[in-house]
């Protein structure tokens, strides 16, 4: 005989930030047993993304069934000083029943103002713009947010363009605050293993030359060309081939432990499939993007591609695009060698779905490179507001 328990309304706003959607909710919305880290938690969550399935398509479940939009968010009050709210962010697996909370979505955190706004968090001005100061709870790190207001609500509408992203919106301004990892962070310094480039031996692949970075994310970046890629790729070259899909991720896996990220490359695929993301660079070349845009080598300084949750992500994730800005900014990196006398304070890279400006700050002394800030303009949009439904036994 089944049984059936009632479904739970939790109050939730479904929103775009950047090139990613994902469930917002403020922590005081959700019950009791998911306002901490554990299991409860991480099975509403599972269930409100309608994960895991087998199928891959999240038809249960809020999640859209790719890694960037599977994705939820908590915010609430800062437990920081300086700081006017906490963000925690979720990477929900589509197919195992995993919340992987290792990293930040930095597309996702330029809706994070907007919707502290909105749901009464933080004060802000009738016109001008806000600024919000952001706790990244995952990563331990600052993010200042300048979100724009109008009439005493947040500007949502506007004309600026985000490749990857159909229609315009307004412009938000994101600062990442001191994006490098801290000595005593998880994965220790900016660079885990002390050096720019490291060679990563890899069982079944060989010998990767890479530069393993701790800036936005956990990242790993290598030349396209050893991958056999040219760095022009778009989504269906890559996420059809399953070959090189596992070449990849044993390539990220023991650069995971090599990083001190994970004991075992299995660890690394069980627990940690967000975090760090690889990603693969090349000297500038003209491609058509997968909106049909052409993107001309003269207007960018390079190609960059990475992959999200196993897959080739269909732009570029914010927090790949501020490990490019400070990887470009300190000499003796990977992506300053392919950058070569393109490196300079600012960079426009190509990705499958256009182009991107990124910028980062970044001072040496005594041998050791700092960097201040990051800097990326994205934008976001509330898609939907109101509640959503869980089956009771998941939201006890």
């Amino acid at each position: 005989m089944s049984t059936s328990s009632p479904q739970i309304g939790i109050r939730a706003t479904y929103m775009r930030g950047g090139t990613s959607k994902g469930i917002f909710f403020a922590s005081r919305d959700l019950p009791e047993t998911a306002q901490r880290p554990g299991a409860a938690r991480d099975a509403l969550m599972l269930r409100v993304a309608g994960s895991p399935d087998p199928y891959e398509k999240q038809i249960d479940g809020m999640g859209g069934a790719t890694s960037s939009t599977s994705k939820v968010v908590i915010v609430g009050p800062s437990t920081q000083a300086g700081c006017d709210v906490d963000y925690l962010f979720g990477a929900v697996a589509i197919g195992s029943p995993v919340v992987d909370w290792s990293g930040n979505c930095g597309n996702l955190t330029s809706a994070v103002g907007p919707f502290a706004i909105a749901s009464g968090l933080v004060d802000a001005p009738a016109d001008g713009v806000a600024v919000v100061r952001i706790w990244q709870a995952n990563i331990q790190k600052k993010i200042i947010a300048h979100v724009p207001m109008r009439n005493g609500a947040v500007q949502e509408t506007g004309d600026f363009e985000l490749d990857g992203v159909t229609f315009p919106a307004a412009e938000i301004k994101l600062e990442f605050l001191e994006p490098g990892a801290d000595e005593d962070g998880e994965g220790g310094a900016m660079f885990p293993t002390g050096r720019m480039l490291d060679a990563v031996d890899v069982p079944g692949v060989g010998v990767i030359e890479a530069t393993l970075i701790n800036a936005g994310n956990p990242t790993i970046f290598v030349d396209a060309s050893s991958l056999g890629l040219t760095g022009a790729e778009l989504q269906p070259a890559v996420n059809g081939n399953a070959v090189l899909l596992a070449r990849c991720e044993a390539i990220r896996v023991h650069a995971t432990v090599a990083m001190g990220l994970a004991k075992t490359a299995a660890e690394a695929t069980e627990k940690r499939p967000h975090t760090p993301k690889l990603a693969f660079v090349a000297p500038p070349a003209g491609y058509v993007a997968s909106s049909g845009k052409e993107v001309a080598a003269a207007d960018i300084d390079l190609c960059a591609r990475i992959f999200s949750m196993g897959k080739l992500h269909h732009a570029m994730t914010g927090t790949g695009a501020v490990a490019i800005a400070v990887a470009a900014a300190i000499p003796g990196t990977l992506v300053a060698r392919v950058l070569g006398e393109r490196q300079r304070r600012e960079v426009r890279f190509g990705h499958p779905s256009g182009a991107l400006t990124v910028g980062a700050e970044a001072v040496e002394a005594n041998g050791t490179w700092t960097v201040t800030k990051a800097l990326m303009s994205r934008s976001a949009r509330r898609l939907m507001d109101g509640q959503v439904f869980v089956p009771g036994d998941r939201s006890a």
